[in-house]
C-alpha cells in the first residue's frame, strides 16, 4: 500500500509581534500561517512524504496565498474546498523567561468555522492514502467543524485508514455550546493512535488515572503516564497506542521536553532533550505529531520512531513559525548524538 497521509484542519494567518516584543511595541507584525493539521502535513512532506492537507479557505487573495505557501511545501490541495468569508487569525506574543508567551485567537466566521457536514467528499479526499490525521483544535471551533471531523474519521475507518488524533485540547476555543467531552469522546472511538499530554486526557476525555496530580506542578510521574495511557486503551479498546508527550517547563525560555509511548504491551520513554533557548515552541506537539507518524510509516520498531519524533519536536523549537522546516537526515543526525550546534561545513 501507497504512503500517502491526509491531515484535515483550519489553517490560519498568523501574526506576530517581532522578536520578543509586546503586542504593538512597534507598529508591525510579522505574518505568516499556520494550524495544528497543516503544520503536521509540512513536516511530513518536508520528510519526503506523499502528504495532502484538506481545510476549507475563503476565496480571496489571502486565500491564495496560503495555497501558494503550503504548495512550496510540496504538500498536495486538490481538495480544500473553497468559500466565501475569511481567514481565521491568531495573533502571538512571544514570551521570555518568566513572561509566558500569549496567544489571541479571531477566527469566528472563517470560511472553516461556517463549513457543514457534506461540504467536503471524503472518498476522493481519501484516495490513495493509507493514513488520515486530525486534532481536537478543529471539532472545538464551531459545530459544523465537529460535525466534518467525526464524518472524516468514520469515512477514514470505513475506507481503511489508520487514524491519528491529537487531542489537542484548547480552552478558548469550546464556545458554541458542546464540551471538549461530548465532542472528542465520541470522535476517539475511530482513532487507533492517540498524541495527547496529561491535561488533553482529563479536559477533553475525562481520564484521570489514580496517581495523576495536577497539570500545573509541572513534576514528572513516568508511572502515572502509563497508568493514563492504559486507561485510554481499557475504555477505548479501538486505540492501538498511546503517544505522551512530556514537556517540564522551567521557563519561557528553557524547557525539558521528551515523550513515552504505550502500545497496549510495552511502555517506551524516549531522550530528554534541554532546550535552553527557545526560539519558537508554537507548533512544537505538531513536528512530535508529524514525526511520529513518520516514525511510524518508516522504522521497523515504535522506539525508534518515538525517538523521531521528540528529535523532530526539539529541532522545531529553534525555527521561528508554525512550521517545522527540517529534514528527515537533520532530525536523523541529532537522534544519533550531534546536537552540539557546531557550524557544519
Amino acid at each position: 500500500m501507497s504512503k500517502k497521509v491526509v491531515t484535515f484542519g483550519e489553517i490560519m494567518l498568523r501574526l506576530k509581534s517581532p522578536a520578543y516584543e509586546r503586542f504593538f511595541q512597534s507598529p508591525s507584525l510579522e505574518a505568516t500561517f499556520g494550524g495544528g493539521e497543516a503544520n503536521v502535513c509540512v513536516s511530513l512532506a518536508n520528510y519526503g512524504m506523499e502528504t495532502s492537507f484538506v481545510t476549507v479557505l475563503p476565496k480571496n487573495d489571502i486565500g491564495e496565498a496560503c495555497l501558494r505557501e503550503l504548495r512550496a511545501f510540496g504538500v498536495e490541495t486538490k481538495d480544500i474546498v473553497r468559500k466565501d468569508g475569511r481567514m481565521g487569525i491568531y495573533y502571538l506574543e512571544t514570551g521570555s523567561v518568566q513572561r509566558p508567551s500569549k496567544v489571541i485567537y479571531d477566527r469566528a466566521g472563517s470560511a472553516i468555522c461556517d463549513a457543514k457536514s457534506g461540504d467536503i467528499n471524503w472518498e476522493k479526499a481519501f484516495e490513495g492514502a493509507n493514513w488520515f490525521h486530525i486534532t481536537g483544535i478543529t471539532p472545538a471551533i464551531s459545530q459544523g467543524a465537529a460535525d466534518l471531523s467525526l464524518e472524516a474519521v468514520k469515512a477514514a475507518k470505513k475506507l481503511g485508514l489508520h487514524v491519528s488524533c491529537d487531542l489537542n485540547y484548547r480552552k478558548n476555543l469550546w464556545k458554541y455550546g458542546k464540551t471538549a467531552d461530548q465532542v472528542m469522546t465520541e470522535l476517539v472511538k475511530y482513532v487507533d493512535t492517540v498524541i495527547a499530554n496529561e491535561e488533553d486526557f482529563q479536559k477533553a476525555l475525562l481520564l484521570k488515572a489514580e496517581s495523576a496530580g495536577s497539570v500545573e506542578d509541572g513534576e514528572l510521574n513516568i508511572e502515572q503516564y502509563k497508568a493514563i495511557a492504559k486507561l485510554a486503551m481499557d475504555t477505548y479498546p479501538n486505540i492501538k497506542r498511546v503517544a505522551i508527550t512530556l514537556r517540564e517547563s522551567k521557563s519561557a525560555n528553557h524547557n525539558d521536553w521528551s515523550a513515552c509511548l504505550y502500545n497496549g504491551k510495552d511502555f517506551f520513554l524516549s531522550r530528554k532533550y534541554r532546550i535552553t533557548d527557545i526560539v519558537d515552541r508554537v507548533g512544537g506537539g505538531d513536528s512530535f505529531g508529524g514525526g511520529l507518524i513518520y516514525g511510524l510509516n518508516t522504522y521497523d520498531d515504535e522506539k525508534t520512531a518515538l525517538e523521531f519524533a521528540v528529535a523532530a519536536s526539539c529541532l522545531k523549537h529553534t525555527i521561528p513559525g508554525d512550521f517545522n522546516r527540517v529534514s528527515a537526515s537533520e532530525v536523523e543526525s541529532l537522534m544519533k548524538g550531534s546536537g552540539s550546534g557546531r557550524v557544519q561545513r
